[in-house]
């Protein structure tokens, strides 16, 4: 059951977003907050907000931009944050999240963001979205700060295990992906290894990189990087696989938790210290908004006949609005067009080199 707010009506063409208004720690409120937010930056952009329609109703009307992008539809259920991804396969068809990827699926919206269940939107659009015709497995894409500007990450968990193939695969998600959101004309990438020398890797790593040096995206091909290059921005997008890309990225998270924690004890450990804040604090308020986690929120799942972006579930509405901001960026730039174009231009299969 759908409920219009503001001027559209149902038989208006399909939906920019399906929003899962209930996913989150601070669901429904701050999801709505967000999209007043994003509402206000994207004034053509239509919403399918999937909820529980008795409590967001009143809610919605109290925030006049939201309600003019939104037509509302009701959902019964809620996937909760520890239900397993099968358990949500199998009892989640009326929650607001299944609901939602549901309008991908059938056409109605271009994309969805949730900030529910990470598995279970990962199960969902897999099963339910389906991947590209052209692409063997879905990445899982993020953006984070290096010394340079922002850089892409995938893949960042959604496969463990990758053949040359994949890795392909990931690259021209990811240099698409650059161009889409960070609106690069021309992403550099590299291929993260074990060492920057071309011997370096295993067969697999170094497969990849054969094919993408002789590609139509070669010419922006870095080759193989470290992890410190990384966080130095040798390149726009890191190409890894799963496993190891997980690893790299919740370094990066515990190594930045650990700045902020070291840089409070310097500054509050004597009174001397606490004089060099707040000579310092201009520069600091400066890094606090580099490094503002919201500024990164949404993981993005590429590959799909869809756009899916997962917005982390304890951020507020500012966070949730970057989330709404990626999926549009995806969505208005034809992201998945660029990648079919992109990979009719690399031949298959890829064929490893014979080993050293």
């Amino acid at each position: 059951m759908s409920q219009s707010i503001g001027p559209q009506d149902s038989s208006a063409p399909g939906f920019s977003l399906a929003i899962d208004a209930m996913g989150g720690d601070n669901a429904p409120d701050i999801v709505l907050d967000g999209l007043e937010l994003a509402a206000e930056r994207h004034p053509q952009a239509r919403f399918l907000l999937v909820g529980d329609e008795a409590r967001i109703g009143g809610m919605l009307a109290r925030r006049p931009r939201a309600a003019k992008a939104c037509m509302l539809r009701h959902a019964a259920t809620v996937i909760s944050a520890e239900m397993k991804p099968t358990a949500a396969l199998r009892q989640g068809r009326q929650s607001s999240m299944r609901i939602a990827i549901d309008a991908v699926a059938g056409g109605e919206a271009s994309g969805v963001v949730s900030a529910g269940n990470t598995g279970a939107l990962m199960a969902l659009a897999k099963i339910v979205v389906k991947t590209l015709p052209e692409i063997d497995r879905p990445a899982l894409a993020a953006i984070a700060p290096s010394a340079r500007g922002d850089v892409v990450l995938l893949d960042l968990g959604a496969n463990v295990q990758c053949d040359a193939r994949n890795l392909v695969e990931f690259a021209v998600m990811g240099d698409s992906f650059a161009r889409a959101v960070l609106g690069l004309t021309t992403p550099s990438f590299g291929l993260l290894n074990v060492g920057s020398e071309e011997l370096k890797g295993d067969d697999r790593v170094r497969a990849a990189a054969e094919t993408l040096r002789e590609s139509h995206i070669g010419a922006n091909f870095h080759g193989f990087i470290e992890g410190h290059d990384i966080a130095a921005g040798t390149v726009d997008v890191v190409v890894t696989d799963g496993f190891t890309g997980n690893v790299a990225l919740k370094t990066a998270e515990g190594t930045l938790k650990l700045m902020r924690d070291l840089l409070r004890q310097v500054f509050t450990s004597s009174i001397p210290a606490r004089a060099g804040y707040l000579l310092a604090r201009p520069a600091l308020d400066r890094l606090r908004e580099w490094m503002d986690p919201r500024r990164y929120n949404g993981a993005i799942l590429l590959g799909l006949n869809g756009v899916v972006v997962k917005s982390h579930g304890g951020t507020d509405a500012l966070g949730f609005a970057h989330a709404v901001d990626v999926a549009m960026d995806m969505v208005t730039h034809r992201f998945n067009d660029r990648i079919r174009e992109g990979l009719a231009q690399i031949g298959k299969p890829v064929a490893a080199p014979a080993s050293p």
